[in-house]
This record gives C-alpha cells, structure tokens and sequence, in this order.
C-alpha cells in the first residue's frame, strides 16, 4: 500500500477516535448532575420541564426529589409518574399579587415534592415532569434548585454562579432554563398559547416514558463508531489487494 496512502488512513483513524472520545465525555460529564431540559423557552409560553435523575447519592438509592420554584413562578402542573408520589408545597406571599389577567393571588406553589415508592438504585435514572407557565421574561435565567434525598445522605442542588465564575465549575448547580423571545408575533393571542398548552400536554407521556432515550443514544453513538471503524478496516484492506491484483493483470 502507497505509503502516504497509509499515512492519511492513519491519521483519519486517530482523529475520528479523538472525536469519539471527545462526544463520550461530552454525554457522560453532561448526565452527571441533575438537570432539567425544556421542551420549549418562549416567553410567555406553556412549556414542559423535564427533570432528570441519572444517579443516587454515592452509591445510594434515591428516595424522594423536591424541586424549588423561581419566584418568576406562580405554580407548576406536576406530571403522574407511576414509580413517585407527588405533593405541591405552597407559601403565602407578603401581599397579594397581581397576575396578567387582573386576578390577584395570596399563595403561590414553592415547592414540587416526588417521592419515591420504593429507592431509585443508584444505577438507574428517572424523568421528572412539570407544566409551567414561563413569565413574560426574555433573557432572563429561571433556576431550580433541587434537594436530592437518597437512603444515606442527600445532595443539595442548588449552587449558582456568580458573576465571573463559569458555571461548570460548580460541583452541584442548580437545574436552571434561560427564557428566550417569542418566535412569532402572536404573543398575547391567548388561544394560541392554549393551543400550544394542549400540545405539550399531549408530549408529557413521551417525556415520562423516554427514559431509555439516553441508552438509544449511547447505541447510535456505538454503532456510528463501529461503522467507522469497519470502513477504515476495508479501505485498509483494499490497499493491500491493489499489488496482487496488477500482477495477475500482467
């Protein structure tokens, strides 16, 4: 095989692994605390606010999950999960608030508490649902800080950074969304913020019920590897077939 040839195989074998690597430490650094994903961050919008639980406390069962509302939030519509327990832990506020509508409010859901019916191994993970209202806020930065208790010991979720300080240095920060912009025009058209509500809801299933979207994904990364890896095995071997094949040609 033409030495440059080999050369440049070579290289791009290294660097597809570089870049492997790379994506595996990505995904495994980036499931490594509890975090929260949305399905959507528009101002003023219905959104769905996935929490996920990818460990325990060390190598503790996880036993019950209480997730703290921003101030920005009045309430939270808690989604069913078959393997929790599910309480709203309300607050009276100093006076009454009034909201967008006209309507006023004296208490406000503080907390969402999951518990667990029987301990989440350590090993495994879990989803946690919630259905917020998101305010009417662009550019601002909801946190979430979330106190994970586990059969020995809890992990207070809940650090956040300061300005200056670059949030992955925090061992335990506080889930947290930034909320974005409307897309449209239609910003105040209440029955397309209801509409949009109803779709969301209709996604919550799926949201509880992908839990194993983590495992499909490592699996599509292994199989893309893997592909890689054949295919620079056959490119190899072709090289090596091209001498045997002149001389018969002769």
């Amino acid at each position: 095989m033409n030495t440059s040839v080999l050369r440049r195989t070579l290289q791009a074998a290294a660097a597809t692994g570089g870049a492997a690597a790379l994506l595996l430490a990505v995904a495994s650094g980036a499931s490594a605390h509890v975090g929260v994903t949305p399905d959507k961050t528009e101002a003023n919008s219905y959104a769905l606010l996935t929490f996920a639980v990818p460990h325990g406390c060390d190598t503790s069962g996880t036993t019950k999950v209480a997730i703290t509302l921003p101030q920005e939030l009045n309430d939270a519509q808690p989604t069913v999960n078959p393997n929790w327990t599910v309480e709203k832990v309300t607050e009276q506020l100093a006076g009454p608030k009034k909201l967008a509508d006209g309507t006023s409010i004296t208490k406000r859901t503080s907390q969402i508490v999951y518990t667990a019916k029987a301990p989440l191994a350590h090993e495994l993970r879990d989803a946690l649902v919630l259905s917020v209202k998101l305010p009417d806020a662009a550019g601002s930065t909801l946190y979430f800080p979330t106190l994970q208790s586990c059969e020995t010991g809890q992990t207070d979720w809940s650090e956040i950074a300061k300005d200056g300080e670059d949030p992955h240095s925090l061992k335990a920060p506080a889930p947290s969304i930034t909320v974005t912009a409307p897309a449209g025009t239609g910003h105040g058209d209440t029955a397309a913020a209801s509409d949009a509500h109803s779709a969301s809801l209709s996604a919550e299933q799926a949201a509880v019920t992908d839990s194993g979207a983590d495992a499909r994904s490592w699996a599509g990364l292994a199989a893309g590897i893997g592909g890689l890896v054949l295919g620079g095995a056959a490119f190899f071997r072709s090289g090596r077939r091209k001498p045997g094949t002149d001389r018969a040609a002769k």
